[in-house]
């Protein structure tokens, strides 16, 4: 039973993928396998442009509960979808909702970054802070490889990062 059992776990381990290095005799390469999924990135990985980037575009979006006025996104700061789809009218009865429950907007909190590989977009996770603190709010933005937002969502702040577009 013992050597059924050694033999199990042989066999186990060496069916486990593990990534190559490749070596010619030209030159040394190393064979990266396909990265899928989400991974979350370190704060400080991430380029500051792309940041402030992200921070903007977000607090654009809620500043408007605010001052009941929104420059909308040009085609530069975000994909055809969502220009189409973010308007004042939308955007205001959000706002009316979120001010009775949670006050006046304050300010954004990165949290954290995450690379979502599968369709090749960034999400920058903020803590969204308001006057009343009677819930934590997240606002997630979605920035796609053209540096644009592909997606902006607000939700009530969860410890654990779940996809959810």
């Amino acid at each position: 039973m013992k050597k059924f059992i050694i033999l199990l776990s042989l066999m186990v381990l060496a069916s486990c993928k593990t990534s190559k290095i490749v070596t010619t005799s030209s030159n040394t390469s190393y064979e990266e396998p396909a990265k899928v999924g989400i991974q979350q990135l370190p704060l400080s990985s991430v380029d500051l442009e792309h940041k402030t980037r992200a921070y903007e575009l977000g607090k654009r979006i809620l500043n408007t509960c605010n001052t009941s006025k929104f420059k909308p996104f040009t085609p530069d700061e975000a994909t055809q979808s969502i220009i189409n789809n973010i308007t004042l009218e939308k955007l205001s009865k959000t706002c009316n909702r979120y001010r009775q429950s949670y006050g006046d907007f304050k300010d954004l909190q990165l949290a954290e970054i995450y690379q979502d590989y599968d369709d090749s977009t960034t999400v920058f996770r903020y803590k969204a802070l308001y006057t009343k603190e009677v819930a934590n709010k997240e606002l997630r933005v979605y920035m796609n490889n053209e540096n644009k937002v592909s997606g902006i969502k607000s939700m009530d702040w969860e410890t654990t990062f779940e996809r959810k577009k």
